[in-house]
């Protein structure tokens, strides 16, 4: 049975490895970072982003998504590391949600690798802030647990990698949103047909439309009625009558 968590609260882990899952109406960043006992990360070597998703025993996603799965092995982080935190980010667009305040409350769980549920928290009472430590997991006297975060800043990816004592920041923050941007621009669907200048589609050598050029289909050629065992041609046109 999942145990829903509340802010502040900790739930001892069953198993060193896990995931974490997010859920989000709108894309949402997400990565970690690996802190000492105090929660301090050295270097920019310690933070899993879409930039540099593998850590030893953490992996995150690649771009913005409204859902995430992150592999987590807490057997495989380096013996100096006592605090993993996931990050959840809203990429920098024009147009897209600039706080979390006014979105539904996004939400993490942690599972087994088997999908078997361990605990679950709902990130509530975000206002101004544009990124949001979730959860943490955190070593303490050689066991694991597991602790519902919610801290928000307003100040975004910057603000929350200073807080953990990151001396390159701003530095990191905008490699971030530089790689998330680049992986949004790939993403853009495909453009429309072109048209020519009376707006009607432009027509290739062989009278296809650019539509019908790049899906495959092949136009019907002109002539008589429709042949209905074969629709994608038509038989000949019947003779015109004698003269009387």
């Amino acid at each position: 049975m999942t145990a829903e968590l509340v802010r502040g609260q900790n739930h001892p882990l069953p198993q060193t490895r896990l995931e974490i899952r997010v859920s989000a109406t709108t894309p949402v960043v997400a990565g970690a970072t690996l802190g000492d006992q105090d929660g301090t990360v050295a270097g920019t070597e310690w933070v899993a982003h879409p930039a540099a998703p593998q850590l030893p025993g953490v992996e995150v996603s690649r771009q913005a998504a409204a859902d995430h799965r992150l592999a987590v092995d807490l057997g495989a982080l380096p013996e100096t590391i006592h605090r993993v935190s996931v990050l959840l980010a809203l990429p920098i667009q024009a147009g897209g949600p600039q706080r979390f305040g006014g979105l539904p409350a996004p939400s993490v769980s942690v599972t087994g690798l088997d999908g078997t549920p361990v605990a679950g928290y709902t990130i509530t009472d975000l206002e101004s802030e544009s990124a949001v430590v979730a959860l943490e997991l955190y070593r303490r006297q050689g066991a694991w647990k597991v602790r519902a975060v919610g801290q928000g800043y307003a100040g975004g990816l910057v603000a929350m990698l200073q807080d953990q004592g990151l001396p390159q920041a701003v530095e990191l923050a905008a490699r971030i949103q530089d790689a998330i941007a680049q992986g949004m621009a790939r993403s853009v669907a495909q453009p429309p047909p072109r048209t020519g200048e009376d707006g009607r589609p432009r027509t290739t050598a062989g009278g296809a439309t650019d539509s019908a050029a790049a899906s495959g289909d092949t136009p019907r050629p002109a002539g008589g009625p429709i042949d209905y065992q074969h629709p994608g041609r038509r038989t000949s046109a019947p003779p015109a009558p004698a003269p009387a």
